[in-house]
C-alpha cells in the first residue's frame, strides 16, 4: 500500500513551560492512538516541542484505509421462507437493512443453522480526510486544566493559536483548527529569525528549522542543555548539580540554548546553601556549582534563549537580578537569628493546624507526648526527642521561611545550631519531614526517626478521629504518603517498635476530642495495609501478604521479616504440601471450635497407628529447632526446619482417620493437629499460600 509522511505542527504563544513536556507527550499519544483506532499502518512517530509549538510527524502514514470485508447474519432461512417458499418480512426486512434485494442474500450455515447472510465489502477512506478531524480531537483532549481566549476569537486553548502546517507528503491538508486556517509555513526563532519557513515535506522540518535557531527536538534541545552547562562547570573546575526537574523546566523555555557562568558576592554563602540554591533554581531557573569539597561556589549557570553580540551584558543582567534574591534571604537569615527558636514558641498559638484539631502550638505539644513515647520503647534519648519536637515547628514563624516556604525544617536546623542546640536535636527539625517523596531519604539520626514518626502518626490519628480519612482516590492531606513513610522508616532502620502501642498513645493525645470507637484498630489497618502496595511492587504475592496480614503482627519491622521469610518459603518444593495441609488442619479445627484446645496436651497412650507418633516426633524435633530461631526472629531459618515436617504430615493423612468414631482418639488427633498449626502460626497463617 502506498504511504506518505503526516506532519502537524500548532504554532503558539509561549506555553506554560512546566506542562510543555507532557502536553507534547498527550497530543503525540492522541494523534497515535486516533490513527491506530482507524487501522491505518505507519513506520514510526515522532514529537516536537519548543516554547512555541507542539508538532507530530508520523513516517509512512498508509494513504488510506484497507477494504473491509463485512458479513450479515440474518433470520433462519426456515423463518425467511413460508411452506410455499415465499419470503416472509424477516427476509424481506433484513434485504431492505442491507439495502439489497432478496436474490443478493446468501444461505450460509452458522452454528448448524442454515441463515440468510449478506457479504459486502467495505471501502476504506482517504487517509487524508481523517486526519483533521483526529487531530481537533487530540488537541481537545489534551490535559489543560484552564484554557484561554484570545482577540475576538471565540476558539480556547492553552495559549493563543498562531499558524498551523499540516501537511502529507507535499500536499497542504486544508483545515481550520482553533481559528487558524492550516498551511505550510513554520516560523523561526522570535529574536534571531523572526521569519515565516516554508515546510516543503514532513522530512525537511528538523533541518530548516534548525537553520532559523530552533531545536525543534525537546529531548535533544535537552542532552544540548546538559552538555553546555556541563562543559562551563569544567571551565571552573567544578561540579554542576543538574537535577532533572528543574533541566525540563530550561528545555521548555528555549529554542536555541546558550549556556554562561555568572558570580555573586562570596559574602552570600554564610546564608544557608538551601536558600540560595532555592533562589537560583527556583526564581532564576539557574544550575549552582560545587567545589571538589562538595562547597558551594559563588558561581551560577543560566541558559539564554538568544546568540549575545554582547554576552557580558547578559550575564550581568542575570546577576543583577540575582543579588536582591540572594540579599532578601541574608537579610532574613540573619534577622531570624537575633531571636531563638524556643522563643517563637507563643507565636504558634495564632497558626491553626486543622479547625478542628487546634493550633500548631497545640500539635507540637502532643508530638512531643507522643516523641517520649516512642523514645522509651527504642531506648532513645527522651529529652532530646521532646525537645526536638518542641521546636519542630517553630520556624514556621521565621521570616526566611515566610519568604522560602520550601525551608522549612531546614531553616529550623541551622536556626537550632545558632541556638547552641544538641546537634541531634538541630538534624531532627529538618529529619521530621522525611521522606518527603517516594524513594526520598530517610532520617540519619535516632532523635529524627522518633519525630518523624510522632509527626506523621499525629496528623493521620487527628484526621481519623474527626473523619476525614483518605477515600478512594482522594487523599488531600497525604496521609498514605505519610503512613508509607512512618512505615519505611521502621523497617528500613530496623526499629522494634510496636506501632499499636504508639497509635493508642497518640490517641489519648486528644483528650478533648470525642474519639470514634475503634479508632486505634482502623488507623493500625490502615498503615498496615500500606505494606500491601509495598510488597506487589517487589513481586511478592497477595497470598504470601495475607498469611501474615492475617495474624496482624503490631511491629512492622517484625511484620517486614515475617512477610520475607514467607516468601523465601513459598518458594521451597514443600510449601504447597505444606500450604495445603495447613489449610485442611485450619478447616478442620473451625468445624471443632471450642473442642480444638491447641493448650491441652497430646496423649502418647492414645496413638494407635504408627503415624501418629512418627508425626508427634517429628513435630518436636521440628520444635526444639524452630523455636529458638523464631523468638530470635530467624523467620527464614524457622520456616526452614518446619517444612521438614512435611513427609510426617503427609504420611499421617494418608494413613489416619481423624474424624474417628472413638471420641478420645478424635479429640486427641485433633489436638495433634491443632499443635502442628500453633508451630506455622508464630510466624504466619501460610494456608493462605495454598492454590486451590
Amino acid at each position: 500500500m502506498a504511504t506518505r509522511d503526516f506532519f502537524v505542527e500548532i504554532g503558539t504563544g509561549e506555553l506554560p513551560p512546566k506542562a510543555l513536556r507532557q502536553l507534547s507527550q498527550a497530543f503525540t499519544a492522541g494523534i497515535r492512538g486516533a490513527v491506530e483506532s482507524a487501522a491505518l499502518g505507519f513506520t514510526s512517530i515522532d514529537s516536537f516541542a519548543t516554547p512555541r509549538r507542539l508538532a507530530v510527524r508520523i513516517s509512512g502514514l498508509d494513504e488510506k484505509q484497507a477494504d473491509k470485508a463485512v458479513e450479515r447474519t440474518g433470520p433462519a432461512v426456515a423463518a425467511a421462507y413460508d411452506k410455499e417458499g415465499e419470503p416472509t418480512p424477516a427476509a424481506a426486512g433484513f434485504a431492505r437493512s442491507c439495502g439489497v434485494d432478496l436474490e443478493a442474500l446468501e444461505q450460509v450455515e452458522k452454528d448448524g443453522v442454515l441463515k440468510l447472510t449478506f457479504r459486502s465489502t467495505s471501502k476504506g477512506s482517504e487517509t487524508k480526510a481523517l486526519l483533521a478531524d483526529i487531530v481537533v480531537k487530540a488537541l481537545a483532549s489534551l490535559p489543560i486544566p484552564k484554557k484561554m481566549r484570545w482577540g475576538s476569537s471565540r476558539e480556547e486553548f492553552v495559549r493563543p493559536v498562531h499558524w498551523i502546517v499540516m501537511l502529507f507528503g507535499d500536499e497542504v491538508l486544508p483545515a481550520t483548527i482553533l481559528g487558524i486556517d492550516s498551511g505550510k509555513h513554520s516560523r523561526g526563532h522570535r529574536f534571531m529569525h523572526d521569519q515565516t519557513i516554508e515546510i516543503s515535506s514532513p522530512a525537511q522540518y528538523e533541518a530548516l528549522l534548525e537553520k532559523a535557531f530552533v531545536v525543534v527536538d525537546y529531548e535533544a534541545r535537552k542532552e544540548i542543555i546538559r552538555r553546555l552547562v556541563t562543559e562551563q562547570g569544567e571551565q571552573l573546575g567544578a561540579t554542576v548539580i543538574i537535577e532533572e526537574d528543574l533541566l525540563d523546566e530550561v528545555t521548555a523555555l528555549v529554542e536555541w540554548p546558550v549556556a554562561l557562568t555568572g558570580r555573586f558576592d562570596e559574602h552570600f554563602l554564610s546564608v544557608p546553601r538551601e536558600a540560595l540554591v532555592s533562589s537560583l533554581k527556583s526564581h532564576q531557573k539557574c544550575f549552582y556549582l560545587l567545589d571538589e569539597k562538595e562547597q558551594l561556589l559563588p558561581n551560577f549557570i543560566t541558559v539564554s534563549n538568544i546568540i549575545s553580540q554582547d554576552p557580558a551584558q547578559v550575564i550581568a543582567g542575570n546577576e543583577r537580578v540575582i543579588r536582591p534574591r540572594l540579599s532578601d534571604a541574608k537579610f532574613f537569615f540573619d534577622t531570624d537569628r537575633k531571636q531563638t527558636l524556643a522563643s517563637r514558641q507563643e507565636q504558634l498559638k495564632t497558626i491553626v493546624f486543622q479547625q478542628e484539631l487546634g493550633t500548631v502550638f497545640e500539635k507540637s505539644a502532643r508530638v512531643s507526648q507522643l516523641s517520649l513515647f516512642i523514645a522509651a520503647q527504642l531506648s532513645a534519648s527522651g529529652p532530646w526527642c521532646e525537645r526536638a519536637a518542641l521546636l519542630s515547628k517553630c520556624d514556621l514563624v521565621t521570616d526566611l521561611v515566610s519568604e522560602f516556604a520550601e525551608l522549612q525544617g531546614i531553616a529550623g536546623y541551622h536556626y537550632a545550631l545558632h541556638d547552641k542546640e544538641p546537634d541531634e536535636v538541630a538534624l531532627a527539625l529538618n529529619e521530621q519531614y522525611m521522606p518527603r517523596f517516594s524513594g526520598d531519604q530517610l532520617p540519619s539520626t535516632t532523635t529524627g526517626c522518633v519525630l518523624a514518626i510522632a509527626d506523621k502518626l499525629d496528623t493521620i490519628v487527628g484526621l481519623f478521629a474527626i473523619g476525614q480519612p483518605p477515600t478512594g482516590s482522594k487523599d488531600p492531606f497525604a496521609l498514605r504518603r505519610a503512613a508509607l513513610g512512618i512505615l519505611r522508616i521502621i523497617v528500613e532502620k530496623e526499629l522494634d517498635l510496636d506501632i499499636l502501642l504508639c497509635i493508642r498513645n497518640a490517641c489519648e493525645q486528644y483528650s478533648a476530642l470525642k474519639l470514634p470507637e475503634g479508632l486505634d484498630t482502623q488507623v493500625f489497618d490502615f498503615l498496615l495495609d500500606r505494606f500491601r502496595a509495598w510488597y506487589q511492587a517487589e513481586g511478592i504475592s497477595a497470598e504470601v501478604f495475607q498469611s501474615v496480614f492475617q495474624l496482624k503482627p503490631t511491629k512492622p519491622w517484625d511484620f517486614n521479616l515475617r512477610i520475607r521469610a514467607v516468601h523465601r518459603f513459598s518458594q521451597l518444593a514443600e510449601a504447597q504440601s505444606l500450604a495445603s495441609a495447613n489449610k485442611r488442619v485450619s478447616n478442620i479445627l473451625q468445624k471443632q471450635g471450642d473442642n480444638a484446645n491447641a493448650g491441652d496436651a497430646v496423649d502418647p497412650s492414645l496413638f494407635k497407628d504408627a503415624a501418629e507418633q512418627q508425626l508427634a516426633d517429628t513435630l518436636e524435633q521440628c520444635r526444639l529447632v524452630a523455636e529458638p530461631l523464631f523468638q530470635k526472629r530467624e523467620y527464614t531459618a524457622g520456616l526452614e526446619a518446619l517444612a521438614g515436617s512435611k513427609q510426617a504430615i503427609d504420611n499421617f493423612f494418608e494413613k489416619v482417620l481423624v474424624m474417628d468414631e472413638d471420641l478420645a482418639l478424635r479429640a486427641n488427633r485433633i489436638k495433634l493437629l491443632a499443635a502442628l498449626r500453633t508451630q506455622f502460626l508464630q510466624v504466619a497463617d501460610i494456608s493462605y499460600l495454598h492454590q486451590s
